[in-house]
């Protein structure tokens, strides 16, 4: 069974973008340690069942993270958000 993981901020490859793309997620351990993954690891991780992610947005409203694909490109979003990543991308930016 996945291990399932709280995403709460990511980092973008171009925030000036009209195509914005997510580069990393991450977020906190229960050590209050960092933690990010880069998209490519995170989509890998949930195709073969080692995570499963979802975005708390706001208090108590949960979303999962999935991966969909575009073009023959593959990309994180969330269930609930169509084509675009919005609860994704409404995240705060990891810390260096």
């Amino acid at each position: 069974m996945a291990q399932r993981i709280r995403v709460q901020c990511i980092n973008k490859s171009d925030r000036y973008s009209a195509h914005e793309r997510i580069r990393t997620i991450g977020g906190t351990n229960p050590n209050w340690t960092r933690w990010r993954l880069a998209e490519a690891d995170a989509i890998g991780a949930i195709e073969d069942g080692t995570y499963s992610f979802y975005v708390e947005r706001p208090t108590g409203h949960v979303v999962n993270v999935v991966v969909a694909q575009h073009l023959g490109h593959k990309y994180l979003k969330t269930t609930a958000d169509g084509e675009q990543p919005d609860n994704l991308l409404a995240l705060p930016e990891c810390p260096a």
